[in-house]
């Protein structure tokens, strides 16, 4: 309405109109001509306007993208700033500030050369003039021939004086080509921090803050009176210097992928010495759509081999890699089993062919579980060591360096708490500080604060800004009002936020960011645990009655605390859904503690205590039921009779003896213990197979790939045209869709399937399968239309729409595109993989329409396994007169041999396909057991679901397995309580204990990422 109304006052009294547009601009503003007026519809409305009206249009957006029926009714400006253009600008700034005299001399000239123009255009009008206006024999006209000839002498005059300021620009250019290279690097780096965005909205930078570095670089430099030993100290100063400002409003996760793209994009386009498509597939593994041949080695895993293939018939100077690793894969194998892989050596040729770059590439298809290792030797080897150490936060350097018109603003993560750290800081500095937590209702309360410091001086901290999302346009407004005139200058604006898109990106760019990431490893959280409220309290610390029972209770917890948080960094093996568990869970769970204890003088309440920290205090974040089974697991290590005894430690596992409960003391006797401990814990300590390990660095390759390759191609340094550029692209894509367009199936003919398996009331099994058919009809339906009009895009025979260019860009980064991902089951797989699982399910279900059900079912490959298992309980139930809701599976794990050719006699169905996480399926002991070394995944048993009735079914030692569909197990929340990744719990048979394999992590998937 406000739109509408005050666009009508602008159509009606010709006033210029600017509109600023956060969102994609469609079909929202038409022009129409109606009864031979001009009008304009917005919306519902259609406002008469007149020709004189003027609507200005902008965009905050990244890279927006406008249809063609849209652009044609506005005059399109991309004021976006180009690499060659920056610098332009920046080699004016190092030259005015090195050179002053040359960029005088250089700007007088261009004036003189606009001056010398005008009079020349003033020569040729009045020349122009006189010849119009003359009448008969020009040469008797005396004033024509006095214009003409006096024209003529100034003409040769300003042509001298052109010349020599051609002569003189030229010299100056020269001196200015001095200076170029520092320009060059400083116009690629600005183009870095430009590309961080693209993954994290958070990493806002201004051009205005980044020339105010440059100059600070210019004045900060060391001097030299050799123009190259200048340049190399510009250069130099400015890279480490725009390093730690950056890396201060980085998370720590982001801050190797950061010096990474520094070094790349040096090396790419100054140096001129990396391939871009080294870095391609670097990030990739490579695209195909064919299966690759079959893998020589019992040792290397397949997806691994099919990059190793792709990397030898793709990559420029890696010709001949697969022939070589057939013959000579024990070299291969050296790198492969190696402790240290990146420090491995290389035989010949590759030891002396490859540069320390693509050494990255041939370590991603042997090892890429030490890919970041590998990243971060090589930013070292190429960069320096300071550019893999980045600074600490520096709170007082980041005050000094703001104004009260720059706000400060910490990004928050998980565990992390600035605000007392920022109060110690104010403390010191004697100031008041006003704080709020905004959220409903807030925002006023908030602007009155920083109205009332603005004028009289003093902070304010807005917390969580994140949660109040509709104030934050105020929230911009108001930082944009503040000036040098109106604010005090003792008055600081705090923020505090999670990242958001919907944080004002004005305010990111002007204000000053920082990140305070809680502490990482077990031994930096057990010590946090100890130097914080309320534990670092002497009077809480030595407040319990039963003291030496409390004070080992409280280091369990801590320790739980601590096992809590670092379990996030393995994933699903960790934990299905990543918990932000915080200091106030713990704060709570330790006062309880030592109430317990001072109110039950004669009993130990360990039970209450194991209720009220598991269930309700960090049980209360908790949404996933076998986390939850996880998290009682994990603190039932932690709070039990046993530790009161003394040598008790958390783990059995050999090398963990060092975690134990210390002896009871003072405060400082613990906080030494925990200074002795190693600063790496070994994943046993968490309850983890050692190959946790091997996943958690996989998992922060894939992090840190997938960041990397989101960034490409979003500012203005990504790959140029002559090294790839969108002929090339287009070429692959068009391949590419070709490609699997034909390998893809046909829809099957439901009709007919139906008429061959109808609804049956007792084979439940024939609705299973054409619902199935239904389903893998719509998936190959969406996945044929959009290749087909994706090749037409390609060719120019139709338009290029924004799902077909998000269908080509996720297919050029060997991505299941989104479209296709919303008709598809659920899949971690990559393109090329994903269209061979596709290919195999449907192929499963055309064999079982033309030969009938089969007699082992490969579980993995239903669309929604789900109706499959319903559909086995429900021919029993109908079978044996039983309600279904009665029914629940005996689970028999069948010996290693040929698979059965009949299905069981007495019902329910053999399953195969699935695959175990966490442990191995042992044949020999037909039991669960531990995971072999670096082999992540293994083969399942072949099942035997038998139907049964819940109170007949068959007891035996066994672990309650889940079965999850994908490898992230996290999924939505369903009214069942579970995950929508969730399938159903297995009895699978084992002699340990189950906390065992629940502190493990152990489950069975029937698919994987690879």
């Amino acid at each position: 309405m406000l739109l509408t109304g005050h666009a009508a006052y602008c159509a009606a009294f010709c006033t210029p109109w600017y509109l600023q547009v956060q969102a994609w601009l469609h079909h929202g503003l038409v022009v129409i001509l109606q009864g031979g007026v001009n009008c304009i519809r917005l919306g519902d409305a259609t406002l008469e306007y007149s020709s004189n009206l003027r609507l200005y249009i902008t965009t905050t957006m990244r890279s927006p993208h406008y249809l063609p029926d849209v652009s044609v009714k506005v005059t399109l400006l991309n004021f976006g700033i180009t690499r060659e253009g920056l610098e332009d600008q920046l080699l004016g700034i190092v030259i005015a500030q090195e050179r002053p005299e040359l960029e005088e001399e250089k700007a007088r000239l261009v004036l003189a050369g606009a001056e010398n123009a005008r009079q020349l255009k003033e020569i040729e009008d009045k020349i122009i003039a006189v010849l119009s206006t003359s009448e008969g024999n020009i040469l008797e006209n005396e004033t024509a021939i006095n214009v003409i000839s006096s024209s003529k002498a100034l003409s040769n005059e300003i042509a001298h004086k052109q010349q020599v300021a051609e002569r003189t620009e030229k010299k100056i250019d020269e001196a200015r080509a001095g200076y170029k290279l520092v320009a060059q690097v400083v116009s690629v780096l600005f183009f870095v921090i430009s590309e961080l965005a693209a993954f994290e909205p958070m990493y806002q930078y201004s051009l205005a803050w980044f020339v105010s570095l440059f100059k600070g670089t210019i004045a900060k430099a060391d001097k030299a009176r050799e123009l190259a030993k200048r340049i190399d100290s510009l250069v130099s100063h400015f890279e480490y210097s725009l390093y730690a400002q950056v890396c201060r409003s980085l998370f720590e996760k982001d801050k190797l992928l950061f010096a990474f793209l520094m070094t790349v994009h040096l090396k790419a386009h100054i140096h001129k010495n990396l391939d871009w498509s080294h870095l391609r597939f670097l990030l990739t593994g490579g695209i195909s759509s064919s299966e690759p041949p079959h893998n020589p080695s019992n040792w290397l895993p397949d997806k691994l081999w099919g990059e190793l293939v792709r990397l030898s018939n793709d990559v420029p100077d890696f010709e001949g890699l697969e022939a070589d690793f057939r013959e000579h894969q024990d070299a291969f194998k050296v790198v492969y089993d190696a402790a240290d892989p990146v420090a491995a050596p290389l035989h010949n040729p590759w030891s002396t062919k490859l540069d320390p770059f693509q050494r990255l590439l041939l370590l991603r298809v042997l090892r890429p579980d030490k890919l970041t290792d590998a990243m971060h030797g090589f930013v070292k080897a190429t960069m320096g060591t300071k550019f893999v150490e980045p600074p600490p936060l520096d709170l007082d350097r980041c005050f000094k360096d703001s104004s009260a018109t720059t706000p400060l603003i910490f990004v928050l993560s998980p565990g992390s708490d600035p605000m007392s750290m920022l109060l110690k800081y104010a403390d010191n500095l004697k100031v008041q500080v006003d704080g709020i937590s905004l959220g409903q209702g807030q925002g006023p309360k908030a602007a009155k604060l920083i109205e009332t410091a603005r004028t009289r001086g003093g902070w304010v901290v807005l917390q969580n800004c994140h949660l109040a999302v509709s104030w934050m346009p105020t929230l911009e407004r108001i930082c944009e009002s503040l000036t040098a005139e109106n604010a005090n200058p003792a008055f600081r604006l705090w923020l505090t936020s999670y990242p958001s898109p919907d944080f004002p990106v004005a305010v990111l760019q002007s204000g000053i960011k920082m990140t305070n990431d809680p502490p990482k490893g077990l031994r930096q959280n057990l010590l946090g645990s100890y130097l914080t409220e309320p534990v670092s309290d002497p009077a809480f610390f030595n407040g319990c009655q039963r003291s030496g029972e409390f004070k080992k209770l409280l280091f369990g917890l801590c320790f739980f605390h601590a096992c809590a948080q670092e379990r996030l960094k393995f994933g699903p093996l960790g934990w299905n859904v990543p918990y932000q568990f915080s200091a106030p869970d713990f704060s709570i769970s330790a006062r309880q503690l030592q109430m317990f204890l001072n109110e039950s003088a004669d009993v130990m309440p360990l039970q209450a205590l194991r209720y009220l920290t598991g269930e309700c205090n960090y049980g209360g974040r908790v949404t996933d039921a076998h986390d939850r089974r996880t998290l009682m697991s994990l603190l039932a290590v932690c709070y039990n009779e046993s530790i009161f005894d003394d040598g008790y430690t958390f783990s059995p596992a050999p090398g963990c003896e060092c975690y134990q409960v210390p002896p009871e003391g003072p405060v400082e006797i613990y906080i030494d213990f925990i200074k002795g401990l190693p600063a790496a814990a070994p994943p046993e300590v968490y309850g983890l197979h050692p190959n946790a390990d091997t996943t958690k660095n996989q998992q922060e390759t894939n992090q840190l790939l997938d960041s990397l390759l989101a960034s490409q191609g979003s500012g203005g340094s990504g790959e140029p045209a002559e090294a790839g550029g969108s002929s090339s692209r287009d070429t692959l894509l068009l391949q590419l869709a070709v490609e699997l367009d034909s390998k893809l199936m046909a829809p099957f003919d439901i009709q007919a399937a139906r008429y061959k398996y109808p609804v049956d009331y007792h084979e439940s099994l024939n609705t299973v399968l054409c619902q199935e058919l239904v389903r893998f009809n719509g998936l190959i339906t969406a996945i044929h239309t959009s290749l087909v009009q994706l090749q037409k895009a390609i060719t120019g025979q139709v338009l290029m729409s924004d799902d077909l260019e998000r269908v080509g860009a996720a297919m050029y980064d060997n991505r299941v595109p989104a479209s296709w991902m919303a008709a598809s089951y659920p899949s971690l797989k990559p393109l090329g993989n994903y269209m061979a699982d596709l290919e195999a399910r449907l192929n499963m279900m055309d064999t079982w329409i033309q030969k009938g059900p089969p007699a082992v079912f490969w579980i993995s490959g239903f669309y929604f396994t789900h109706a499959f298992l319903t559909g086995v309980k429900q021919n029993y139930a109908r079978k044996c007169h039983i309600p279904i809701d009665a029914i629940t599976f005996d689970y028999s794990c069948m010996p290693t041999g040929p698979l059965p050719e009949q299905p069981p006699a007495e019902g329910g169905a053999y399953v195969n396909g699935m695959f175990v996480e966490g442990a191995r399926w042992d044949d020999a002991s037909s039991m669960l057991a531990e995971s072999l070394p670096k082999v992540l995944f293994s083969p399942a048993p072949l099942m035997l679901l038998q139907p049964c009735e819940v109170s007949k079914q068959k007891q035996f030692p066994a672990y309650e397995c889940p079965l999850y569909r994908t490898p992230e197990r996290r999924g939505v929340l369903a009214t069942t309580g579970h995950s929508t990744n969730f399938v159903m719990e297995l009895m699978v048979p084992s002699d340990r204990p189950q906390d065992h394999w629940i502190r493990r992590g152990v489950a069975f998937l029937l698919s994987l990422a690879d």
